[in-house]
This record gives C-alpha cells, structure tokens and sequence, in this order.
C-alpha cells in the first residue's frame, strides 16, 4: 500500500495557514509597538536638542551666547523704536540694554525666545523686563512680540 501525498500536503497547508495566521496576529501588535517606540524617542529631549516642538527649553550659557545677548539688545532698541513713534520723542525715557540674565526657547513656526533683560533708564534705575521674540533664520526675520517690566520687578 502507498501513502498518498493527500496528507503531507494537508500537513504542510495546516502549517502554512497557522503561520500565516500568526504573522497576521503580531503585525498590528508590532506596528503598535514601533510606532510608540519611535514617538517616545523623538520626544525625549536630550541635552536640549531635539524635544518635542511646542516645548520650552532653557538656554543654560546665557551670559555667553552672543546670539542671546544680541537679541536682547534688538529688544531694548526695538522697544526704544516703537516707544519714540508712539511719543513722537516726548514720552518715556530711553533704556539701555545691559544683558539678558534668563533665557529660553521653543520651537514654533521659527524659534520663540523668552528673555529676561536687565536695562537701564536714563535716570540711571537698572530694571528687569521680559521679551519675546520670533526668529525665522530661513527668511532672516526677527520680530518683537512683548516688551513689558517683568513681574518680579514690578
């Protein structure tokens, strides 16, 4: 009596089928997997480079960041600007830039910074005020969004 290849065959589709089967089963699991894998990576912040877009960072070489520092001083004149438009010279004092004691950025539509400038007025009174200014490097723009006293030196 010979064996007939009926059953190997079945033997082997049996198989193929439950592979199948399985890999059918782990694909969305391990698509699932990755897929979380790779949002926690990319949004893990490290050394402050990279992060999630929308979040602040501290900018820890403050006194020594020459980029910093001269955003704070387009600040002071920027604000000079507008103050002497909006007087037509017979408002407020001018302030002079002294530095920028604080910073911090985010990244939006360009990098938002958050400064935290030291100024004097003519009257020689050293304040502390806040800053936030946009800066899109690709179209090589800078703009002032607020200029205010900050609220510990009010």
């Amino acid at each position: 009596m010979t064996a007939s290849p009926t059953p190997i065959f079945y033997k082997l589709t049996q198989q193929t089928f439950t592979a199948m089967a399985l890999k059918r089963s782990l694909t969305p699991a391990l698509l699932v997997l990755v897929l979380i894998f790779a949002v926690a990576y990319y949004a893990t912040p490290v050394d402050g480079v990279g992060g999630m877009v929308g979040g602040r960072t501290e900018i820890k070489d403050v006194k020594t960041n020459k980029e910093v520092q001269e955003l704070g001083r387009y600040s002071v004149e920027e604000y000079n600007r507008r103050e002497k438009k909006q007087h037509k010279a017979n408002g407020g004092g001018v302030l002079v830039f002294s530095q920028v004691v604080k910073a911090e950025k985010q990244t939006v539509s360009g990098i938002k910074y958050y400064l935290k400038i030291v100024a004097t007025a003519e009257n020689g009174a050293a304040k502390t005020y806040d800053a936030v200014v946009v800066v899109k490097s690709w179209v090589h723009s800078k703009e002032l969004l607020t200029f205010e006293p900050s609220p510990s030196a009010r």
